[in-house]
């Protein structure tokens, strides 16, 4: 089990958008790198789309994660760059389909602008979002959740949960 302070470190595969060739990369704890990217490469490009996560603040959600025993943060990185970022809730959150049992909540959950279809075409790599996702369940699984995680997605993202993850 992951304790707050405790770094993740762990190989996981994207896939390519162009080809759908696997791609090896890192799932890690959330850093101050990761939010920079985020600020200075995704802003600009997810606001000229018209994205609806583009004035997020990782900031916050990074000093959450290392300030706060139920806030964790993490992020993918490929080929040098961050693809993905997510912020989960560990502690507060309770099934609306399984009374009283908890569940991981995932806070916020975004894509590199050139890994969405929506932005570029083909998308630079495909399944970043999944695999955040998945992480969350095995978080869910380590805390003893029996897998249970929850979110509520942006209008943009809703065809994303109910046809592409696969947990």
């Amino acid at each position: 089990m992951i304790q707050r302070g405790a770094s993740v470190k762990l190989s996981v595969e994207l896939r390519r958008g162009t080809n759908n060739q696997a791609v090896s990369a890192t799932l890690l704890s959330l850093t101050s790198k990761h939010v920079e990217d985020f600020v200075v490469r995704w802003q600009d490009p997810l606001a000229q789309a018209s994205q609806e996560d583009k004035y997020w603040d990782w900031h916050f959600k990074q000093r959450l994660s290392e300030t706060r025993d139920n806030y964790e943060g993490y992020a993918v990185e490929c080929e040098g760059e961050t693809q993905g970022l997510m912020a989960l809730e560990t502690q507060w959150h309770r099934s609306q389909f399984f009374p009283g049992r908890r569940l991981v909540y995932v806070v916020m959950l975004s894509t590199a602008p050139w890994n969405r279809q929506r932005v570029q075409s083909p998308p630079r790599f495909r399944t970043v979002g999944r695999t955040l996702l998945q992480y969350s369940r095995v978080r869910s699984l380590e805390l003893g959740y029996a897998g249970c995680i929850g979110l509520h997605s942006l209008p943009e993202a809703e065809g994303f949960g109910s046809t592409s993850i696969s947990i």
